[in-house]
């Protein structure tokens, strides 16, 4: 290798791990406003049923807590992640349970999860099927 050549691929290899460790584990978004669509690589949940109230939305990779009023009280979600992602509910210890998103699934009453919701992930964290 030449010795440029050599100094540019140090630089690179430099700038990919500093742009890696910049790089956030989820991207959550808590609009303003009650109602929100979600947008393409996104999931998003609401407080009320119909998509109505407040709104929540998060896009992968990580793990995200749910925010906006959401957690333990997601009456309503829609997704738009170009695959699967994982509904999260912590139990008493260590346990926890996930619930499968796949793309384009939505639930206008989201009442068996709804007051179990806790977060969202883009894998099932150790969890059990609930």
């Amino acid at each position: 290798m030449h010795r440029s050549t050599a100094s540019l691929t140090t630089a690179l290899v430099g700038v990919a791990a500093a742009l890696t460790l910049a790089a956030p584990t989820a991207v959550a978004t808590a609009p303003a406003g009650s109602a929100r669509a979600a947008g393409p690589g996104q999931v998003c949940f609401w407080t009320e049923a119909g998509q109505h109230g407040q709104a929540w939305c998060y896009a992968p990779p990580g793990y995200a807590e749910a925010e906006n009023g959401t957690q333990r009280h997601a009456y309503s979600f829609d997704s738009r992640v170009d695959g699967t992602v994982y509904a999260i509910s912590y139990g008493p210890g260590n346990s926890c349970l996930y619930r499968e998103i796949r793309k384009d699934d939505y639930d206008e009453n989201w009442e068996a999860w709804a007051t179990k919701f806790d977060g969202v992930s883009d894998n099932k964290m150790g969890c059990e099927a609930g």
